[in-house]
């Protein structure tokens, strides 16, 4: 196969589907894997920091989900259901490793640097206090929670990417607020 040229690789990233691209997006060669994982890993390196609350595991899992992803050789009817089948194996380690270990101490909250101005302090323990109501979260919620509001996901995405029924994920979403308005001290 040829190599693709940036303004190539450009035109895949914005999205262009003519047949050849798209042809080129769900066959998964190296350019094409390359592609997806620039795309995804960062936003799922910061889903499995939240559900880990550990950088490090959160290293290790992005490793394993895209391993495990690359040995299923399955066929997907598109990109966004590619991205929603590696949401669901990040998942399915996160809590695998939730449940080998026996209770992990919580990572501390980064203090706010020396010398910033006061709203950025205020962000800061804004931030903290978000980090401290998330980890105080069941991971399901937090799961939920991160998907809607940090990635933007759908419902459908989310049902997907979590194996839940669509039904069901507009009533977990409002308890899971429910629950993290209560832990912020917000009704």
């Amino acid at each position: 196969m040829r190599d693709l040229t940036i303004s190539e690789i450009d035109r895949l990233a914005e999205g262009a589907a003519d047949a050849e691209d798209a042809e080129l997006m769900l066959s998964m060669d190296e350019d094409a894997f390359r592609l997806f994982y620039e795309r995804t890993s960062r936003p799922v390196w910061l889903y499995l920091m939240k559900m880990t609350g550990d950088s490090s595991t959160a290293d290790d899992l992005l490793q394993d989900t895209y391993y495990r992803f690359l040995r299923t050789h399955r066929s997907y009817e598109s990109d966004e259901h590619r991205r929603n089948y590696l949401y669901r194996i990040a998942t399915n380690l996160a809590r695998d490793g939730r449940r080998r270990a026996s209770s992990a101490a919580v990572v501390a909250s980064d203090a706010a640097a020396e010398g910033t101005m006061v709203d950025e302090q205020a962000r800061a323990v804004g931030r903290a206090d978000l980090d401290r109501a998330m980890r105080r979260l069941r991971p399901r919620e937090r799961a939920l929670l991160w998907l809607a509001y940090a990635q933007g996901s759908s419902h459908d995405e989310i049902a997907g990417s979590l194996g839940l029924r669509k039904s069901s994920v507009k009533q977990l979403l409002f308890r899971a607020r429910k629950r993290l308005a209560g832990l912020l001290g917000r009704s």
